[in-house]
């Protein structure tokens, strides 16, 4: 039986969620067979692209995965600071940063479409570690 949208993409966020650390589709799909053992790559990855279209979830470019969004940021920049150590991601609220992308975007005639900032390192337990 076909679910969905909604409900597909309510699945993902759980699976999201739930695990605490980035994901990549294909992690995602292999904890979703377990109960749908039918369910094909297209599926997540249209769910995931909704999710990131709605900024309930974000891509983190730099390692082809995904997070759970955890703030509300609507006319703001997601920070998202990931540390290389653990893969825990931190995510920040780069509102006093957008004016400064938007000028850099006019300056060369670039038209933004979204900002995303990630920033990699090792988040606080990892540097003291």
């Amino acid at each position: 039986m076909r679910k969905q949208a909604a409900t597909r993409q309510s699945d993902v966020l759980n699976v999201l969620r739930t695990h605490g650390k980035p994901m990549s589709a294909y992690d995602i799909l292999d904890k979703m067979k377990v109960a749908e053992p039918e369910l094909a790559p297209p599926t997540v990855y249209r769910a995931l692209s909704a999710l990131t279209d709605q900024g309930r979830a974000h891509k983190l470019e730099s390692i082809k995965a995904f997070v759970p969004c955890r703030c509300a940021h609507e006319a703001s920049v997601p920070v998202l600071a990931i540390c290389d150590a653990c893969g825990a991601v931190e995510e920040h609220d780069g509102t006093p940063l957008l004016s400064q992308l938007d000028q850099i975007s006019m300056r060369s005639a670039f038209s933004a479409s979204r900002h995303i900032v990630e920033i990699h390192g090792q988040c606080r337990d990892c540097s003291t570690s």
